[in-house]
């Protein structure tokens, strides 16, 4: 373990899962303990068993508990009859989903080339909010929602994340690509790019670039480093994540940071999660792959100004695999308890002397 430093401490509602939830929060909580930082779980059971059990009562308390953190880790969890997630995204006013999609050197993939895609989704509207209708028999519709203020929201979070990163990793700001079907939904799709130019006329430093996004997918398969930081409205982000975790190789290496914004459209209240779900089939067995949460977990240690823990965890458990000491579903024979004292092992070779 690590000297634990003077600053105060972290406090982060955690909200608890279902199947492997348990053995990833374990995973969490030993990393955590290992870290030169203090931090304060302040945990809510968001089993099925208790949320059917209490009803609201349990979403009233996550939702108290995050607007007094600002800050959450989220477990998977079993969705019956209604989604937990989309519960407190409603709740938490949750516009924008960040999920990066990176190549990870140890992977099997039927993709060879190097994908380093950051993906800024608004989290609302579209059609995923709108529950559609019957006109007689033979015919359906529904209605189609772009708003303005996710859009900014999101162009703004877009903008500061490709400053951010360009200047982290390179002599340059990463570029924006904002991708729509504009020239075909020219009101909602139009909304979403005017949007966009605008927003980035605050960020002249940084590239913007707009893109159809049927030729965005097919462009990405063909050259993935063309593209960077990528902004796309609700159903396009959907799409967008699932192919690029299949071009990485697999959806147990997917984080995702999910923000809500006060009135200056600055973060207001963040929430780290995995991609993946509840793998009922080997919950309880200690076979469990934790990468997913622990690249969630160095998201959020990014988001509160410790990226050197942050990049310091990417780098431990990026090796790790590397180096052949995965879980059985990347691979290799490490279970996962294994697996994590191994990235915990090798965390402070990567931090800054």
């Amino acid at each position: 373990m690590m000297k634990k430093t003077d600053t105060g401490p972290i406090q982060i509602t955690e909200l608890l899962g279902d199947g492997i939830g348990p053995e990833l929060a374990e995973s969490i909580h030993a990393v955590a303990d290992a870290l030169p930082v203090d931090f304060q779980f302040q945990q809510i059971d968001w089993s099925l068993a208790n949320r059917e059990a209490r009803g609201d009562a349990v979403i009233d308390e996550a939702e108290e508990s995050m607007r007094r953190t600002k800050l959450a880790v989220k477990y998977p969890t079993v969705t019956n009859k209604v989604s937990p997630n989309a519960l407190i995204r409603r709740r938490c006013d949750f516009s924008v989903i960040y999920r990066p999609a990176i190549s990870i050197k140890g992977i099997h993939t039927n993709f060879k080339e190097d994908v380093n895609l950051h993906i800024v989704r608004i989290a609302t509207g579209g059609t995923y909010d709108d529950p559609g209708q019957l006109i007689g028999k033979d015919a359906a519709v529904s209605l189609r929602m772009v708003e303005r203020k996710p859009c900014e929201q999101a162009a703004k979070f877009a903008f500061e994340l490709a400053r951010s990163k360009g200047m982290t990793y390179g002599d340059s700001h990463y570029s924006v690509t904002s991708s729509s079907k504009h020239t075909i939904q020219r009101v909602t799709d139009g909304l979403f790019e005017s949007v966009v130019t605008k927003v980035h006329e605050q960020y002249e430093d940084v590239q913007h670039n707009v893109e159809l996004f049927d030729a965005l997918l097919a462009k990405i398969i063909l050259d993935p480093s063309s593209y960077e930081v990528v902004l796309v409205l609700n159903e396009y982000g959907d799409f967008l994540s699932d192919m690029a975790s299949g071009l990485v190789g697999s959806l147990g290496t997917g984080a995702s940071g999910n923000y809500s914004f006060d009135d200056n459209n600055d973060v207001d209240i963040a929430m780290f999660d995995p991609a993946g779900g509840t793998a009922p089939d080997i919950a309880g067995k200690n076979l469990a792959n934790p990468a997913a949460v622990l690249l969630a977990f160095g998201m959020l240690l990014d988001h509160v100004n410790r990226y050197d823990l942050g990049h310091a965890l990417r780098l431990s458990l990026l090796g790790c695999i590397e180096n052949g000491h995965s879980t059985r579903d990347l691979g290799g024979k490490l279970n996962t308890d294994e697996f994590t004292k191994i990235v915990i092992d090798n965390i402070a070779a990567h931090l800054p002397a």
